[in-house]
């Protein structure tokens, strides 16, 4: 191995899921705390190989200086039965996406690369995802701080605390509701069926050992891509039914740092929208994972080409294409987009009145942070407990249908073209619903950005996490005055 160099930096290892809404905002997070502490402190973010497009996709978005802010280390994917060479992130693994949550969170497969891209590297603290909850144990064998970083926000996280054991000792039928226990208020009350399946299945019981939640509470603490307006009611309620440590809001990490991020008038949807009057149009994107069969793909096109309203689509599913003569019929009132979509910089557009969406922490977050109202449309996972936070405690947005629904692919209704009309015509219509929401939403993005800035909440919370973690690697006696000049190479090669 090449000879260390001498540095005064306090080195961050990020180690994120393997999953582009897990990579995205980790790599945001790795880039305020380079800015919070310029010259001081040097992040990296371990990805696998084919994972570092993401990274370096996300880097752009904060602009040029972001790339030199951030070091990129790579180690290998597990060898995972099934999966083809190359696909490493649930957004590209199609209907093998299950193969990599499996391969992430089995210690057998996955911890060998990542402990010894820990010893190896020997940083001075640690930021791990929750599925990896080996991470905090080799920290502490390393004498090594380490901090589990959230990208599903704390309320979300109490509730399906709070539900633990709770589905099973109420009988478990999935064809009622079941009221949260223990949130002060008002009641929120949830079909079964919109359940994480962790929650329903037989086994899970009050005390069932988690090592994931035992990781967390083992940390020094969690941090939260959050601010303090939008959840903090949640946060103690979270700490203690989480026998957390410490708790930290640092977002929105997605608002791009002063000054502006890179430049992105260019892009095509940017174009598009300027053509558009003010929040006349409907932004429609389900994230990067969550897959939507051809016949709702087709139902959805339907009801936005009958909405009457402007419509920009991000649509992720190869192969897929619209009714016949629908893009005719459509014309310049829509705009599909294949693939990758700058969404931040969407969201911030004075043309977007309204936000589709499947409801993920980090989509709910970017439009909470650009003050826009959402439509929402869940699919899988916590999804549905984050609908509750936007359409019941904030009331920043509504449910686009309310017929039955399930996290289950194979359970889910057909939301009818009529329905996904009906919902966005109305939303959009001036005084209506979606205004009064939209009042909300900004209010709530001018908490936002005061957060994040100079002497905000979210800033406080960063520089806490920051001094927490050079603390408590001082008390464990570890320097913070080496750094090995192999990982610098091996960073720069991945650039290339």
């Amino acid at each position: 191995m090449a000879s260390a160099k001498q540095s005064k930096k306090t080195r961050i290892l990020l180690i994120p899921f393997f999953a582009t809404s897990h990579i995205s905002p980790y790599t945001d997070l790795a880039v305020r705390l380079a800015a919070a502490r310029p010259g001081s402190v040097e992040p990296s973010i371990a990805v696998t190989l084919a994972n570092v497009t993401v990274v370096r996709s996300a880097l752009e978005r904060h602009g040029p200086a972001a790339s030199g802010m951030v070091k990129i280390v790579t180690y290998p994917f597990p060898c995972v039965d099934g999966l083809a060479p190359g696909v490493e992130n649930l957004s590209t693994a199609g209907d093998d996406a299950w193969r990599i949550d499996a391969a992430a969170i089995d210690e057998a497969l996955s911890r060998p690369a990542q402990e010894v891209l820990l010893r190896e590297l020997s940083p001075d603290a640690v930021v791990t995802d929750y599925h990896f909850f080996w991470n905090s144990s080799i920290a502490a064998e390393l004498g090594l701080p380490c901090v589990s970083f959230s990208v599903i926000g704390p309320f979300s996280g109490l509730v399906m605390k709070l539900l633990t054991g709770a589905v099973v000792s109420d009988g478990g039928a999935e064809s009622h509701d079941i009221a949260v226990p223990g949130l002060l208020r008002p009641e929120i009350r949830i079909p079964v069926s919109e359940l994480p399946e962790f929650l329903i299945r037989p086994w899970n019981v009050q005390g069932t050992f988690n090592p994931c939640n035992a990781a967390m509470a083992r940390c020094l603490g969690v941090a939260f891509n959050t601010f303090a307006d939008l959840e903090q009611e949640y946060r103690e309620a979270l700490v203690r039914v989480g026998s957390l440590k410490r708790c930290y809001f640092v977002g929105p990490v997605s608002l791009p740092l002063p000054p502006a991020a890179a430049d992105i008038s260019e892009s095509p949807c940017i174009r598009w929208l300027d053509s558009k009057p003010s929040c006349s149009v409907v932004y429609v994107c389900f994230g990067t994972y969550a897959s939507i069969s051809g016949d709702q793909l087709r139902e959805l096109a339907l009801g936005l080409e009958a909405s009457g309203k402007p419509f920009l689509w991000v649509v992720r599913a190869d192969g897929w294409t619209p009714p016949d003569g629908w893009e005719e019929r459509v014309g310049e009132r829509g705009m599909v987009v294949r693939g990758w979509a700058p969404q931040t910089a969407i969201l911030a557009h004075r043309a977007v009145g309204a936000f589709l969406t499947h409801c993920g922490s980090s989509s709910l977050l970017e439009a909470a942070a650009a003050g826009v109202p959402m439509l929402t449309w869940p699919l899988v996972f916590d999804q549905f407990i984050e609908e509750r936070l936007v359409t019941d405690l904030l009331r920043i947005g509504e449910r686009v249908w309310s017929g039955a629904r399930s996290t289950r692919y194979e359970e889910r209704e057909l939301v009818p073209a009529e329905a996904v009309a009906r919902a966005v015509g109305r939303f959009l219509e001036p005084g209506g619903a979606g205004e009064a929401a939209r009042g909300r939403a900004r209010d709530l993005a001018v908490k936002a950005h005061a957060a994040v800035a100079e002497g905000g909440s979210s800033s406080r919370d960063l520089h806490r996490l920051i001094d927490d973690l050079i603390e408590a690697g001082a008390a464990a006696g570890v320097p913070t005055s080496t750094s090995v000049a192999s990982v610098e190479t091996s960073s720069n090669a991945d650039r290339e």
